[in-house]
Protein backbone atom coordinates (compact mmCIF):
# COMPACT_ATOMS: atom_id res chain seq x y z
CA UNK A 1 0.00 0.00 0.00
CA UNK A 2 1.67 3.23 -1.18
CA UNK A 3 0.61 5.51 2.49
CA UNK A 4 2.02 8.66 0.67
CA UNK A 5 -1.78 8.76 -1.52
CA UNK A 6 -3.66 8.11 1.61
CA UNK A 7 -5.52 10.74 3.11
CA UNK A 8 -4.60 10.60 7.00
CA UNK A 9 -7.67 13.22 7.61
CA UNK A 10 -9.60 11.90 10.50
CA UNK A 11 -12.86 12.21 10.07
CA UNK A 12 -15.43 12.84 13.17
CA UNK A 13 -17.83 10.84 13.46
CA UNK A 14 -21.53 12.48 14.32
CA UNK A 15 -24.08 10.20 15.99
CA UNK A 16 -28.16 10.23 15.54
CA UNK A 17 -29.46 12.15 18.42
CA UNK A 18 -30.67 9.82 20.76
CA UNK A 19 -33.25 9.85 24.36
CA UNK A 20 -31.78 7.92 27.19
CA UNK A 21 -33.46 6.76 29.68
CA UNK A 22 -31.64 8.26 33.30
CA UNK A 23 -30.94 5.62 35.63
CA UNK A 24 -31.03 6.12 39.49
CA UNK A 25 -27.06 7.19 40.10
CA UNK A 26 -25.47 7.64 44.04
CA UNK A 27 -26.81 11.22 44.67
CA UNK A 28 -24.37 14.10 44.05
CA UNK A 29 -25.81 16.88 46.03
CA UNK A 30 -23.16 19.09 47.08
CA UNK A 31 -22.25 22.57 45.26
CA UNK A 32 -22.85 20.89 41.55
CA UNK A 33 -21.74 23.67 39.00
CA UNK A 34 -23.46 24.65 36.96
CA UNK A 35 -21.96 23.57 33.67
CA UNK A 36 -19.81 20.50 34.34
CA UNK A 37 -15.98 20.53 34.71
CA UNK A 38 -13.32 18.87 33.93
CA UNK A 39 -10.26 18.50 36.63
CA UNK A 40 -6.82 16.57 35.83
CA UNK A 41 -5.84 13.30 36.67
CA UNK A 42 -3.96 12.41 39.94
CA UNK A 43 -1.32 9.87 39.80
CA UNK A 44 0.53 9.13 42.59
CA UNK A 45 4.16 7.91 41.80
CA UNK A 46 3.98 8.91 38.20
CA UNK A 47 4.50 12.06 36.72
CA UNK A 48 2.71 14.16 33.67
CA UNK A 49 4.63 14.08 30.18
CA UNK A 50 4.72 17.94 29.84
CA UNK A 51 4.35 19.71 26.69
CA UNK A 52 4.83 22.69 24.33
CA UNK A 53 2.70 23.99 21.50
CA UNK A 54 3.36 24.97 18.10
CA UNK A 55 1.52 25.76 15.28
CA UNK A 56 -1.88 24.21 17.11
CA UNK A 57 -0.34 20.79 17.77
CA UNK A 58 0.87 19.61 21.29
CA UNK A 59 4.22 18.26 20.86
CA UNK A 60 5.22 15.73 23.46
CA UNK A 61 8.90 13.89 23.81
CA UNK A 62 8.90 10.26 24.77
CA UNK A 63 11.72 8.26 25.34
CA UNK A 64 12.00 4.19 25.97
CA UNK A 65 14.88 3.25 28.09
CA UNK A 66 16.46 1.02 30.60
CA UNK A 67 15.12 2.50 34.43
CA UNK A 68 15.85 1.45 38.02
CA UNK A 69 12.92 1.48 40.12
CA UNK A 70 12.43 0.86 43.54
CA UNK A 71 9.24 -0.53 44.41
CA UNK A 72 9.74 -1.18 47.95
CA UNK A 73 12.28 0.59 50.19
CA UNK A 74 14.60 -1.09 52.41
CA UNK A 75 13.34 -1.50 55.98
CA UNK A 76 13.54 -3.98 59.50
CA UNK A 77 12.43 -6.58 57.22
CA UNK A 78 14.61 -6.16 54.52
CA UNK A 79 16.84 -4.67 51.53
CA UNK A 80 14.67 -2.10 48.87
CA UNK A 81 13.23 -4.18 45.97
CA UNK A 82 15.17 -2.48 43.24
CA UNK A 83 13.93 -3.45 39.86
CA UNK A 84 15.81 -3.28 36.37
CA UNK A 85 13.22 -2.41 33.87
CA UNK A 86 12.09 -0.92 30.53
CA UNK A 87 9.94 2.45 30.61
CA UNK A 88 9.57 5.98 29.39
CA UNK A 89 10.89 9.08 30.48
CA UNK A 90 12.95 7.87 33.54
CA UNK A 91 9.82 5.96 35.05
CA UNK A 92 7.68 2.61 34.42
CA UNK A 93 5.13 2.88 34.50
CA UNK A 94 5.62 5.73 32.05
CA UNK A 95 4.46 9.33 32.40
CA UNK A 96 0.76 9.98 31.52
CA UNK A 97 -0.27 12.08 29.00
CA UNK A 98 -3.35 14.11 29.21
CA UNK A 99 -4.73 15.86 26.44
CA UNK A 100 -8.37 16.86 25.43
CA UNK A 101 -10.60 15.67 23.00
CA UNK A 102 -9.85 17.56 19.64
CA UNK A 103 -6.13 17.88 20.20
CA UNK A 104 -3.80 17.56 17.65
CA UNK A 105 -0.70 16.01 18.80
CA UNK A 106 2.45 14.90 18.01
CA UNK A 107 4.71 12.70 20.19
CA UNK A 108 8.63 12.68 18.95
CA UNK A 109 9.37 9.33 19.86
CA UNK A 110 13.34 8.17 20.62
CA UNK A 111 14.42 4.96 21.55
CA UNK A 112 17.23 4.78 24.05
CA UNK A 113 16.22 1.22 24.30
CA UNK A 114 19.22 -1.53 23.19
CA UNK A 115 16.59 -3.17 21.00
CA UNK A 116 14.31 -2.35 17.62
CA UNK A 117 10.87 -1.16 19.31
CA UNK A 118 7.76 0.87 18.42
CA UNK A 119 5.10 2.57 20.18
CA UNK A 120 1.37 1.32 20.41
CA UNK A 121 -1.70 3.75 20.74
CA UNK A 122 -4.15 1.35 22.11
CA UNK A 123 -7.56 1.62 20.99
CA UNK A 124 -6.94 5.06 19.40
CA UNK A 125 -8.78 5.10 16.21
CA UNK A 126 -5.92 6.73 14.15
CA UNK A 127 -4.39 6.46 10.70
CA UNK A 128 -2.85 3.26 9.96
CA UNK A 129 1.03 4.87 10.03
CA UNK A 130 1.13 5.61 13.36
CA UNK A 131 -0.91 2.21 14.93
CA UNK A 132 2.75 1.53 16.01
CA UNK A 133 2.78 -2.08 14.58
CA UNK A 134 6.39 -3.25 13.58
CA UNK A 135 6.59 -4.06 9.76
CA UNK A 136 2.93 -3.69 9.52
CA UNK A 137 2.25 -0.10 10.01
CA UNK A 138 5.71 1.14 10.59
CA UNK A 139 9.03 0.19 10.29
CA UNK A 140 10.78 -0.60 14.00
CA UNK A 141 12.71 2.49 15.39
CA UNK A 142 16.08 1.57 15.60
CA UNK A 143 18.63 2.35 18.93
CA UNK A 144 19.34 5.75 18.71
CA UNK A 145 16.82 6.48 16.43
CA UNK A 146 13.93 8.58 16.64
CA UNK A 147 10.04 8.52 14.97
CA UNK A 148 7.22 10.69 15.35
CA UNK A 149 3.58 10.60 15.56
CA UNK A 150 1.33 12.59 15.37
CA UNK A 151 -2.95 12.08 14.60
CA UNK A 152 -5.66 14.25 15.76
CA UNK A 153 -7.59 12.90 18.71
CA UNK A 154 -11.71 12.39 18.16
CA UNK A 155 -12.08 10.06 20.91
CA UNK A 156 -12.23 10.42 24.83
CA UNK A 157 -11.68 8.04 27.33
CA UNK A 158 -9.03 5.89 29.45
CA UNK A 159 -6.56 4.52 26.90
CA UNK A 160 -2.68 3.52 27.19
CA UNK A 161 0.43 3.49 24.78
CA UNK A 162 2.97 0.56 25.07
CA UNK A 163 5.23 -1.72 22.85
CA UNK A 164 4.14 -3.48 20.81
CA UNK A 165 6.87 -6.18 21.66
CA UNK A 166 5.35 -8.55 24.19
CA UNK A 167 8.83 -9.06 26.57
CA UNK A 168 9.04 -5.06 26.17
CA UNK A 169 5.69 -4.98 27.60
CA UNK A 170 6.56 -7.35 30.82
CA UNK A 171 9.44 -5.46 31.43
CA UNK A 172 7.56 -2.13 32.11
CA UNK A 173 6.79 -0.70 28.94
CA UNK A 174 3.30 1.08 29.33
CA UNK A 175 1.91 4.52 29.87
CA UNK A 176 -1.53 5.81 30.67
CA UNK A 177 -3.31 8.21 28.43
CA UNK A 178 -6.21 10.30 29.09
CA UNK A 179 -8.74 12.21 26.73
CA UNK A 180 -10.99 14.67 28.47
CA UNK A 181 -13.96 15.18 26.15
CA UNK A 182 -14.91 18.23 24.37
CA UNK A 183 -18.19 18.37 26.94
CA UNK A 184 -17.16 17.11 30.03
CA UNK A 185 -19.66 14.04 31.18
CA UNK A 186 -22.29 14.67 33.98
CA UNK A 187 -22.37 13.72 36.70
CA UNK A 188 -18.76 16.08 37.40
CA UNK A 189 -16.37 14.55 39.47
CA UNK A 190 -14.47 16.85 42.10
CA UNK A 191 -11.23 14.60 41.93
CA UNK A 192 -9.70 11.67 39.52
CA UNK A 193 -6.97 9.28 39.78
CA UNK A 194 -5.62 7.17 37.59
CA UNK A 195 -3.66 3.85 38.46
CA UNK A 196 -1.58 1.19 35.89
CA UNK A 197 -1.99 -2.02 37.52
CA UNK A 198 1.60 -4.66 36.57
CA UNK A 199 3.24 -7.25 37.77
CA UNK A 200 6.89 -8.68 37.54
CA UNK A 201 8.68 -12.14 38.18
CA UNK A 202 12.23 -10.86 39.94
CA UNK A 203 14.64 -13.22 41.76
CA UNK A 204 15.71 -12.05 45.14
CA UNK A 205 19.61 -11.30 43.92
CA UNK A 206 18.49 -10.56 40.24
CA UNK A 207 16.96 -7.25 39.64
CA UNK A 208 16.10 -7.94 36.27
CA UNK A 209 12.84 -9.92 35.88
CA UNK A 210 12.13 -12.83 34.03
CA UNK A 211 10.19 -11.64 31.14
CA UNK A 212 9.44 -15.22 29.80
CA UNK A 213 7.67 -16.53 32.89
CA UNK A 214 4.28 -17.03 33.25
CA UNK A 215 3.51 -15.94 36.77
CA UNK A 216 4.87 -13.80 39.17
CA UNK A 217 5.99 -12.80 42.34
CA UNK A 218 5.65 -8.41 42.13
CA UNK A 219 2.57 -6.82 42.15
CA UNK A 220 2.47 -3.17 41.54
CA UNK A 221 -0.02 0.23 41.17
CA UNK A 222 1.41 2.78 39.44
CA UNK A 223 5.05 0.36 40.07
CA UNK A 224 4.71 0.70 44.00
CA UNK A 225 4.42 -2.38 45.75
CA UNK A 226 1.64 -1.88 48.84
CA UNK A 227 2.64 -0.80 51.22
CA UNK A 228 4.69 1.78 49.61
CA UNK A 229 2.03 2.68 47.32
CA UNK A 230 0.66 6.27 47.77
CA UNK A 231 -3.02 6.78 49.01
CA UNK A 232 -5.64 8.63 47.33
CA UNK A 233 -6.99 11.86 49.28
CA UNK A 234 -10.49 12.96 49.01
CA UNK A 235 -12.62 15.12 50.82
CA UNK A 236 -15.41 13.56 52.60
CA UNK A 237 -18.65 13.95 50.35
CA UNK A 238 -16.49 14.06 46.77
CA UNK A 239 -17.87 12.60 43.65
CA UNK A 240 -14.10 10.38 42.89
CA UNK A 241 -13.27 9.02 39.32
CA UNK A 242 -10.60 6.11 39.58
CA UNK A 243 -9.13 5.08 36.02
CA UNK A 244 -7.58 1.80 35.93
CA UNK A 245 -5.61 0.08 33.59
CA UNK A 246 -3.92 -3.25 33.72
CA UNK A 247 -1.07 -4.71 31.28
CA UNK A 248 0.29 -7.73 32.48
CA UNK A 249 -0.50 -11.61 32.46
CA UNK A 250 -3.28 -11.68 35.25
CA UNK A 251 -6.56 -10.27 35.49
CA UNK A 252 -7.17 -8.15 38.54
CA UNK A 253 -10.95 -7.87 40.65
CA UNK A 254 -9.99 -4.58 41.90
CA UNK A 255 -12.24 -3.90 45.23
CA UNK A 256 -13.20 -0.60 46.72
CA UNK A 257 -13.97 -0.92 50.64
CA UNK A 258 -16.83 0.80 52.19
CA UNK A 259 -18.53 1.72 49.26
CA UNK A 260 -20.37 1.01 45.97
CA UNK A 261 -19.32 2.93 42.52
CA UNK A 262 -20.73 2.88 39.17
CA UNK A 263 -19.00 1.59 36.35
CA UNK A 264 -18.54 4.30 33.71
CA UNK A 265 -16.16 3.73 31.03
CA UNK A 266 -13.82 1.00 29.41
CA UNK A 267 -10.98 1.17 27.08
CA UNK A 268 -13.85 1.80 24.44
CA UNK A 269 -14.89 5.38 25.70
CA UNK A 270 -17.82 6.42 28.16
CA UNK A 271 -20.28 3.68 28.86
CA UNK A 272 -23.99 5.63 28.55
CA UNK A 273 -25.01 5.76 31.38
CA UNK A 274 -28.59 3.83 30.96
CA UNK A 275 -26.24 0.79 31.17
CA UNK A 276 -23.69 1.93 34.08
CA UNK A 277 -23.64 -0.91 36.89
CA UNK A 278 -23.19 -0.55 40.45
CA UNK A 279 -20.84 -2.95 42.90
CA UNK A 280 -17.80 -2.57 44.79
CA UNK A 281 -15.59 -5.14 42.57
CA UNK A 282 -14.20 -5.09 39.08
CA UNK A 283 -12.73 -7.16 37.27
CA UNK A 284 -9.68 -5.53 35.17
CA UNK A 285 -8.79 -7.78 32.48
CA UNK A 286 -5.54 -7.87 30.63
CA UNK A 287 -5.28 -4.72 28.29
CA UNK A 288 -8.54 -3.29 29.15
CA UNK A 289 -9.18 -0.26 31.38
CA UNK A 290 -11.93 0.62 33.56
CA UNK A 291 -13.62 3.48 35.03
CA UNK A 292 -15.51 3.99 38.52
CA UNK A 293 -17.37 6.65 39.83
CA UNK A 294 -18.47 7.06 43.49
CA UNK A 295 -19.54 9.30 46.16
CA UNK A 296 -16.99 9.24 49.03
CA UNK A 297 -19.77 8.83 52.01
CA UNK A 298 -18.35 7.64 54.57
CA UNK A 299 -14.81 8.76 56.11
CA UNK A 300 -12.20 6.53 56.94
CA UNK A 301 -9.07 5.05 55.36
CA UNK A 302 -10.34 2.39 53.27
CA UNK A 303 -8.36 -0.12 51.16
CA UNK A 304 -8.54 -0.48 47.53
CA UNK A 305 -6.76 -3.77 46.20
CA UNK A 306 -6.95 -6.69 43.80
CA UNK A 307 -8.92 -9.71 45.22
CA UNK A 308 -6.83 -12.48 44.37
CA UNK A 309 -5.41 -14.03 46.92
CA UNK A 310 -1.87 -14.32 46.08
CA UNK A 311 -2.18 -10.79 44.23
CA UNK A 312 -2.02 -9.23 48.13
CA UNK A 313 1.80 -10.24 49.14
CA UNK A 314 5.10 -8.96 48.38
CA UNK A 315 7.07 -11.72 46.77
CA UNK A 316 4.18 -14.15 46.43
CA UNK A 317 3.72 -16.72 48.90
CA UNK A 318 7.74 -17.36 49.15
CA UNK A 319 7.89 -15.85 51.97
CA UNK A 320 4.19 -17.07 53.69
CA UNK A 321 4.80 -19.34 56.84
CA UNK A 322 5.40 -22.73 55.92
CA UNK A 323 6.11 -22.21 53.08
CA UNK A 324 9.07 -19.78 53.39
CA UNK A 325 11.85 -21.43 54.22
CA UNK A 326 13.69 -24.47 51.99
CA UNK A 327 14.80 -26.92 54.11
CA UNK A 328 13.19 -26.28 57.40
CA UNK A 329 9.57 -27.22 56.60
CA UNK A 330 9.52 -27.84 52.91
CA UNK A 331 8.88 -31.08 51.48
CA UNK A 332 9.67 -32.28 48.14
CA UNK A 333 8.28 -28.83 46.86
CA UNK A 334 9.01 -25.84 44.47
CA UNK A 335 10.75 -23.04 44.86
CA UNK A 336 10.17 -19.48 43.69
CA UNK A 337 11.44 -20.37 40.28
CA UNK A 338 9.28 -23.35 39.14
CA UNK A 339 6.28 -20.11 40.19
CA UNK A 340 7.59 -17.58 37.79
CA UNK A 341 7.67 -20.35 34.86
CA UNK A 342 11.58 -20.57 34.75
CA UNK A 343 12.16 -24.44 36.03
CA UNK A 344 9.56 -27.11 35.40
CA UNK A 345 9.30 -30.01 37.71
CA UNK A 346 5.81 -30.79 36.94
CA UNK A 347 2.37 -29.67 38.50
CA UNK A 348 2.23 -27.94 41.47
CA UNK A 349 -0.32 -30.08 42.72
CA UNK A 350 1.26 -33.39 41.69
CA UNK A 351 2.16 -35.98 44.34
CA UNK A 352 6.15 -35.77 43.12
CA UNK A 353 5.46 -31.60 43.61
CA UNK A 354 4.29 -32.05 47.66
CA UNK A 355 2.40 -30.61 46.22
CA UNK A 356 3.44 -27.18 46.65
CA UNK A 357 0.15 -25.19 47.12
CA UNK A 358 -1.03 -23.50 44.29
CA UNK A 359 2.34 -20.91 42.72
CA UNK A 360 4.79 -24.04 42.39
CA UNK A 361 6.11 -22.41 45.99
CA UNK A 362 4.90 -24.56 49.10
CA UNK A 363 5.30 -27.40 51.32
CA UNK A 364 3.01 -30.21 52.24
CA UNK A 365 0.69 -29.21 55.96
CA UNK A 366 1.57 -32.60 57.64
CA UNK A 367 5.57 -31.65 57.72
CA UNK A 368 7.51 -30.01 60.34
CA UNK A 369 6.59 -25.77 60.27
CA UNK A 370 9.10 -23.81 58.76
CA UNK A 371 11.08 -20.89 60.98
CA UNK A 372 9.99 -17.55 59.39
CA UNK A 373 12.11 -16.28 56.86
CA UNK A 374 10.71 -14.26 54.21
CA UNK A 375 12.79 -13.79 50.72
CA UNK A 376 14.16 -10.45 50.46
CA UNK A 377 12.37 -9.38 53.62
CA UNK A 378 13.67 -11.23 56.70
CA UNK A 379 16.01 -14.09 57.76
CA UNK A 380 15.32 -14.05 61.79
CA UNK A 381 12.21 -14.40 64.33
CA UNK A 382 9.34 -12.83 63.39
CA UNK A 383 8.17 -11.54 66.84
CA UNK A 384 7.55 -8.17 65.72
CA UNK A 385 5.12 -8.92 63.33
CA UNK A 386 3.23 -11.68 65.63
CA UNK A 387 3.16 -8.93 68.36
CA UNK A 388 0.87 -7.09 66.49
CA UNK A 389 -1.97 -9.47 66.38
CA UNK A 390 -1.30 -10.03 70.26
CA UNK A 391 -0.08 -13.64 69.59
CA UNK A 392 2.72 -15.43 71.59
CA UNK A 393 5.44 -16.19 69.02
CA UNK A 394 6.33 -19.42 70.79
CA UNK A 395 2.97 -20.55 71.60
CA UNK A 396 1.46 -23.86 70.18
CA UNK A 397 1.14 -24.21 66.94
CA UNK A 398 -1.94 -25.95 65.17
CA UNK A 399 -2.31 -27.85 61.90
CA UNK A 400 -1.88 -25.65 59.00
CA UNK A 401 0.12 -22.79 61.56
CA UNK A 402 1.35 -20.14 60.44
CA UNK A 403 -0.57 -18.57 57.78
CA UNK A 404 -1.16 -14.80 57.40
CA UNK A 405 0.44 -14.62 61.19
CA UNK A 406 4.25 -14.18 59.56
CA UNK A 407 2.58 -12.17 56.61
CA UNK A 408 2.50 -8.97 59.29
CA UNK A 409 5.28 -6.77 58.43
CA UNK A 410 4.31 -3.46 60.11
CA UNK A 411 7.23 -1.11 58.03
CA UNK A 412 5.56 2.52 58.98
CA UNK A 413 9.07 4.49 59.21
CA UNK A 414 10.31 2.73 56.08
CA UNK A 415 7.28 4.56 54.20
CA UNK A 416 6.93 7.71 55.53
CA UNK A 417 5.91 10.06 53.41
CA UNK A 418 2.58 13.14 53.75
CA UNK A 419 0.18 10.93 52.09
CA UNK A 420 0.38 8.71 55.39
CA UNK A 421 0.27 11.27 57.93
CA UNK A 422 -2.36 10.43 60.62
CA UNK A 423 -2.96 6.83 60.27
CA UNK A 424 -3.44 4.58 62.40
CA UNK A 425 -0.58 2.50 64.26
CA UNK A 426 1.13 -0.19 62.59
CA UNK A 427 -1.09 0.36 59.98
CA UNK A 428 1.44 -0.69 57.15
CA UNK A 429 1.49 -4.57 58.89
CA UNK A 430 -1.11 -6.20 56.10
CA UNK A 431 -0.47 -4.07 53.22
CA UNK A 432 0.93 -5.95 50.51
CA UNK A 433 1.72 -6.56 47.01
CA UNK A 434 -1.49 -4.60 44.60
CA UNK A 435 -2.67 -2.79 47.95
CA UNK A 436 -3.64 1.18 48.45
CA UNK A 437 -5.93 3.45 50.19
CA UNK A 438 -8.55 5.83 49.73
CA UNK A 439 -8.69 8.24 52.12
CA UNK A 440 -11.68 10.14 52.57
CA UNK A 441 -11.37 12.77 55.67
CA UNK A 442 -13.85 15.28 56.64
CA UNK A 443 -12.81 18.84 55.86
CA UNK A 444 -10.95 19.96 58.62
CA UNK A 445 -8.77 16.69 58.44
CA UNK A 446 -8.49 17.04 54.43
CA UNK A 447 -7.03 20.43 54.50
CA UNK A 448 -4.49 20.17 57.40
CA UNK A 449 -3.49 16.76 55.21
CA UNK A 450 -3.24 18.52 52.09
CA UNK A 451 -1.68 21.49 53.13
CA UNK A 452 1.19 18.65 55.20
CA UNK A 453 1.52 17.12 50.95
CA UNK A 454 2.17 20.69 50.05
CA UNK A 455 4.63 21.69 52.61
CA UNK A 456 6.18 17.92 52.02
CA UNK A 457 5.70 17.82 55.92
CA UNK A 458 5.66 13.96 57.46
CA UNK A 459 4.10 13.80 60.94
CA UNK A 460 7.09 12.73 63.50
CA UNK A 461 4.30 9.69 64.42
CA UNK A 462 4.69 7.27 61.28
CA UNK A 463 8.20 7.17 62.67
CA UNK A 464 7.13 5.66 65.51
CA UNK A 465 4.93 3.13 64.35
CA UNK A 466 1.92 5.25 63.75
CA UNK A 467 -0.76 7.90 65.13
CA UNK A 468 -4.00 6.68 67.43
CA UNK A 469 -6.33 7.40 65.07
CA UNK A 470 -9.39 7.37 67.46
CA UNK A 471 -8.03 10.63 68.82
CA UNK A 472 -8.21 12.40 65.25
CA UNK A 473 -10.88 15.02 65.38
CA UNK A 474 -14.23 13.87 63.19
CA UNK A 475 -12.62 9.84 63.34
CA UNK A 476 -13.53 8.49 66.17
CA UNK A 477 -16.02 6.32 63.86
CA UNK A 478 -17.58 4.78 67.44
CA UNK A 479 -19.29 8.24 68.54
CA UNK A 480 -20.94 8.93 65.19
CA UNK A 481 -24.47 9.09 65.27
CA UNK A 482 -25.94 6.03 63.27
CA UNK A 483 -22.27 4.27 63.25
CA UNK A 484 -23.18 1.51 65.32
CA UNK A 485 -24.21 -1.98 64.65
CA UNK A 486 -22.59 -0.74 60.86
CA UNK A 487 -24.93 1.65 60.05
CA UNK A 488 -24.15 4.56 58.41
CA UNK A 489 -25.95 7.68 58.48
CA UNK A 490 -26.94 9.35 54.88
CA UNK A 491 -24.89 12.50 54.14
CA UNK A 492 -26.35 15.60 53.20
CA UNK A 493 -24.31 16.91 50.69
CA UNK A 494 -25.65 20.28 50.30
CA UNK A 495 -24.27 21.61 53.70
CA UNK A 496 -20.64 20.62 52.83
CA UNK A 497 -17.87 22.53 51.53
CA UNK A 498 -16.57 21.71 48.70
CA UNK A 499 -13.60 24.12 48.58
CA UNK A 500 -10.17 22.65 47.50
Amino acid sequence: MDHSKMDHSVMIRRKKPQTRTRMAVSPVKAKTPLTPRTVSVVTPDIKHLPWTMQNGVKIFNLTAEIIKREILPASGMGPAKILTLWGYNGSVPGPIIEVNEGDRVRVVFHNNLPEDTTVHWHGFEIPIPMDGMPFISQPPVKPGETFTYEFTLHQNGTYFYHSHGAMQEMMGAIGMFVIHPKKPHHPPVDKEFGIILQEFAALQNNPVPNSMGMEFNWLTMNGKSAPATTPLIVRLGDRVKIRLVNLGMDHHPIHLHGHQFYVTGTEGGRIPQSAWFPGNTVIVGVAQARDIEFDAKYPGDWMLHCHMPHHMMNNMVSMVGPMAHPGHGMHTGGGLEEGMGIVTQGSATSEDMGPTMGRGMGNTVDRDQATPHGIGHTTGDNSEAASVLGKDPNSKKGPGYPQDQLMMMPMDAAVAKPENNYLAPQWSSMMQGMMNLVRVLPPKEYDRLMSDIKAGRIDPAQMRGGTDHSKMPGMDHSKMPGMDQNQMPEMDHSKMDHGK
